[in-house]
């Protein structure tokens, strides 16, 4: 062979080699490759090493298999009770058919901004504006649920769905901050009411122990008093039986018993009393004074 035969077979064997490398494909991972054979569907491709026939096979369509977030532009709705606002959307979804995301529907984002805008305004037409602002869960779901349904078909799964915000008209929005802001000051109010009640009440309560206190206090004092003067009857009524005990123990005559009903006459005649009523048993004022001298006369002797 001659040399313009080598180069002619290097050529081509360098061409062949360029189009066995071109058609080598590798499918990174969360992604698939839509695969068409003489312009019909094929296979789809997942991660790894993959060869194409080169003039017969298409990479239809590359499909990422992450999870997807679109934010849809503010949508104008109206409730129920003829109130305009902007509602915009977050939607979160993932393909979970790569063929059927390819084949079934052109432009699926459009077509899920479409029906969202829809089944926003189906939904926000059957509500108040004041339903629509407390109930963003229950709106959520119901068009996560519709969407779900109508995208099945496309290969895709709606995962949440989010509104992200509610702009009603600025009159009602002065309005609401007005009424928002008088609420604020009737709660204000009540909590100065609760406080100042609370207070009143616990001064109150405060006085009350107070008066408890010095009362129990009068009370112990009086009782403590009341023993003190008990005791010391007790204590005397005590001594004069122990006196009377130890006299009788001691056998007295006659002379000595005078001589103390005479100190006790004494004792009798010193109070203020106006009438003296004098034992019978003394036998006259006469004898009882020559008795008790008799009886200092023997002491002494």
């Amino acid at each position: 062979m001659s040399v313009i035969s080598y180069i002619i077979l290097g050529i081509v064997a360098l061409i062949l080699l360029i189009i066995i490398v071109r058609n080598i494909k590798v499918v990174p991972q969360a992604h698939a490759f839509v695969i068409e054979r003489l312009g019909a569907y094929h296979q789809t491709w997942g991660t790894g090493l993959h060869l194409k026939i080169p003039f017969i096979d298409r990479i239809s369509k590359k499909v990422s298999l992450k999870e997807q977030v679109v934010d849809f532009p503010p949508q104008p709705v109206i409730t129920r009770d003829n109130v305009t606002m902007q509602i915009d959307t977050v939607v979160y979804f993932e393909i979970t058919d790569p063929k059927l995301y390819t084949y079934g529907v052109e432009r699926p984002l459009d077509a899920i901004e479409n029906l969202t805008a829809t089944t926003l305004r189906n939904i926000i037409g059957d509500l108040e504006l004041d339903s629509t602002l407390t109930s963003r869960d229950t709106i959520n779901d119901k068009i996560r649920i519709i969407l779900d349904e109508a995208t099945d078909a496309w290969g895709i799964k709606v995962i949440r769905v989010e509104l992200k915000n509610i702009l009603p008209p600025r009159e009602i929005q002065d309005a609401m901050e007005k009424q928002m802001k008088a609420e604020r000051e009737r709660r204000a109010r009540i909590l100065d009411a609760e406080g100042e009640k609370r207070s009143q009440i616990l001064v109150a309560e405060g006085l009350k122990e107070s008066e408890i206190l010095k009362a129990d206090a009068v009370k112990e004092t009086k009782i403590r008093e009341a023993e003190g003067e008990a005791q010391a009857i007790i204590a005397v009524q005590k001594a004069y039986a122990d006196a009377l005990r130890m006299l009788s123990e001691a056998d007295p005559s006659e002379k000595v018993i005078a001589l103390k009903s005479l100190e006790a006459l004494q004792k009798v005649a010193d109070g203020k009393a106006t009438k003296l009523i004098i034992p019978s048993d003394l036998q006259g004022v006469a004898g009882l004074a020559t008795s008790v001298k008799e009886l200092v006369t023997d002491i002494k002797e």
